[in-house]
Formats: C-alpha cells, structure tokens, sequence
C-alpha cells in the first residue's frame, strides 16, 4: 500500500516506499489497468472466481458487530500457522496491540500467546509498553488496580514506570535486573521475542527501548511485515492500519510454493477501525468487533481447545498386546 514498483534488474520487480526511489530508477508509472500503458491489473489475483478477495475496491466493504465469530476456526489458523513455523514452513505470527489491551484486563491472556510460542514478533507504540510496565512494577494501569479502582498517587505511576526503566538502561536491562518480573514485555525478553516500539508526537518519556523517529520505526517494523505470514491486530487503531499497509496481501510457503492470502484478523470493539483498515487497501482483513477482554479470552481458550485435540490425533493409541 502506498508504494511504487521498481525495476533494479531487467528480471526484478521490487515494491518500494517513494522515499526510497533515486534518480534513474525506472519505476511503473502507467495509470491504464488494461495493459495499454505496460501494466496489467490482474483483479482476480491468485483465487479466481468472479468477485476475489483479491479485488481492493475503495470504501467497499461492510463490517458489523452483529456478524457472528467463529473462534474454533480463528484457533485453528493460529495453531495450523505456529506449527508451520516449528516445523520450517516458515510460519510468522505478528501481533500489533495497543494499551486498551492491557486496561481491558487481557494481559495474562497475551502473555500466555507469547509464552506458549503464538507470537513471534510484536510491534505497538510506547503506551502499551509503559502501562504493562507499571502494571509489572506497581500492579496498576495508568493508575487503576486490576478491579479498576483508582490507587493514592496513581495519576504519576506510569511516569515513575518510565523513570525505572530509563535508570536501568533499557527494557531488557530491568528484566534482567529484576525491576520488571512479570508481563508482555518480561515475556517477550525471556522468550527472545522481537519488538519494534514506535514513537508518537504524544508519548511520555519515551521509554529507551521506543524508536522516535518515524521513518527509522517505520523500517524497523517493515523489517518484521515483510516476512509475516499471520497478523494479529487488538485495539490499536494507527498502528494496525500503519501496519496493514506494511503487509503484502499473500504469501507463498518455502517448501510447497502455494500461495495464500496473509491471513490478518483485526479487533477492536468500533466498527469504524475495522472498516477503516479494509478501506486502505488490507482487503484480506478478517473484522472482529468486540472489545479486547473478550477476544483474548474467547481466542485462548479455543486455542488451548485446538492444542489438546491436536496432542490427542498425534499421541499414538496404547498397543493392546
């Protein structure tokens, strides 16, 4: 999305950020679908039929909350795209997560995807790495206990969260130190997770770990998309529409050569970011409206189902005799 096609090679085609373009690159530039101009918008892409997912059309697209949910098949293409990856298919699971989801109480939740090997990459801005921090290091958010009360002095905890971490050097310098013993970002550092942080204009702190400058966030993250065969998205708006037009619509296994489309499930409890990703161009995006207490909940427990009955087709039957 937003990029430019280039030609380095006369058999190379490579899709590129227009920053990155440099006089005397030759770069697509016909504005005809129909070949007439040199290029050929094939609509039906890799699927076929008449109406493709494939096919981006504009401010198309219809999301609701009154669409039902099927959780058992959500599980099932998570733990089919882990498995891919642990046995060299090259499966890559991304999750993009935002600070509700540590307020909505589902951080246990995402913890255990990480700790259970659902995630291999995680990207997200400084706040929800700060508010799980302060969580880890004062048991609040932004203040709040876990029963959502608030707490004598809370309105600073997130500030003295940050301030720890600055004093110890890094995120993995309080994990190792004993600062941080709990949490997405403990998790993340005692698995060798990798994660990009990206900065905004409305950070506090930032912490150390949070990159400020855009466009040097920007290709951290596009580092991580590039390779991704599964994208998680849970309540963060900018950074799953920023990160959804990072992620090629299909990719294709090391070992089969099939392609597939990138299966990508964004969540979040308005339809207006749902529909909002769709529109700029993540046509493959699966909608879930709900908030992120809820999904993380309802995913983990049909993932933990779809564990046990995979172990139980791969354990043999004991031997009669």
């Amino acid at each position: 999305m937003d990029c430019v096609i280039v030609q380095p090679t006369d058999d190379d085609l490579v899709t590129t950020e227009p920053r990155r373009v440099r006089k005397g690159d030759k770069v697509a530039v016909g504005a005809a679908e129909d070949g007439s101009e040199g290029i050929f918008v094939h609509v039906e892409g890799f699927l076929g039929g008449t109406h493709s997912p494939n096919e981006f059309r504009f401010m198309a697209t219809e999301v609701s909350r009154e669409r039902p949910v099927d959780y058992s098949v959500l599980a099932q293409l998570l733990g089919e795209e882990k498995e891919r990856g642990g046995g060299g298919g090259g499966g890559k699971v991304l999750w993009v997560i935002g600070p509700a989801l540590v307020h909505a109480r589902a951080r246990e939740d995402m913890i255990w995807f990480i700790e259970n090997g659902y995630v291999n990459v995680l990207l997200g801005g400084n706040a929800v790495a700060v508010h799980d921090l302060e969580a880890a290091i004062f048991g609040t958010t932004l203040g709040m206990s876990s029963s959502g009360e608030s707490v004598e002095g809370g309105h600073g905890l997130h500030m003295r969260a940050i301030n720890a971490i600055r004093r110890a050097g890094s995120i993995e310098a309080a994990v190792r130190g004993g600062i941080v013993k709990s949490g997405i970002m403990h998790a993340l550092v005692t698995r060798g997770v990798p994660y990009v942080l990206a900065g905004s204009i409305r950070d506090d702190g930032p912490l150390p770990n949070v990159i400020p400058d855009t466009l040097a966030a920007q290709d951290a993250m596009r580092g991580y998309t590039s390779t991704a065969t599964f994208a998680v998205f849970v309540a963060t708006a900018l950074h799953a529409i920023a990160v959804g037009n990072m992620l090629p619509a299909f990719v294709d296994s090391p070992v089969t050569e099939d392609i597939r489309p990138l299966t990508t499930i964004c969540v979040d409890q308005t339809e207006f970011v749902v529909t909002k990703l769709r529109d700029r161009g993540t046509h493959q995006a699966y909608g879930v409206v709900t908030n992120a207490q809820d999904f993380m909940h309802v995913l983990r427990f049909y993932v933990e189902r779809w564990q046990q009955a995979s172990q139980a087709v791969r354990t043999p039957a004991p031997s009669s005799r």
